[in-house]
């Protein structure tokens, strides 16, 4: 996905990109629900039961929509962007739904 692709699409497909859905929604739903932490690819993996490679694609989609930070340490660590101002409605949406139902 090119960042020519990324500014052309509407807040709507940016949404159906960024948030997919099943298991591939499980990783974003971690990051977002943690949103002060950084995480290793292996946390990830443990933490939403997939497997690396599910987890690899899903995070190079959230870091090339900008919703997620690489961070270059070794290991390498990612964390959701609460600069983002789709992440940061996102954060407050979660934020509010862990009030009502049990998501972590």
């Amino acid at each position: 996905m090119r960042s020519r692709e990324l500014k052309e699409r509407t807040i709507w497909e940016e949404l159906e990109v960024g948030l997919g859905g099943g298991k591939k929604f499980r990783v974003l739903a971690h990051l977002l629900l943690n949103p002060d932490k950084a995480f290793t690819k292996y946390s990830l993996v443990k933490a939403t039961g997939l497997r690396t490679p599910s987890v690899d694609r899903r995070l190079k989609v959230l870091v090339e929509l900008g919703w997620v930070r690489e961070n270059q340490f070794k290991p390498k660590t990612y964390q959701i962007n609460s600069e983002n101002e789709i992440v940061k409605l996102l954060i407050e949406l979660f934020q509010k739904l862990r009030k009502y139902k049990c998501l972590g």
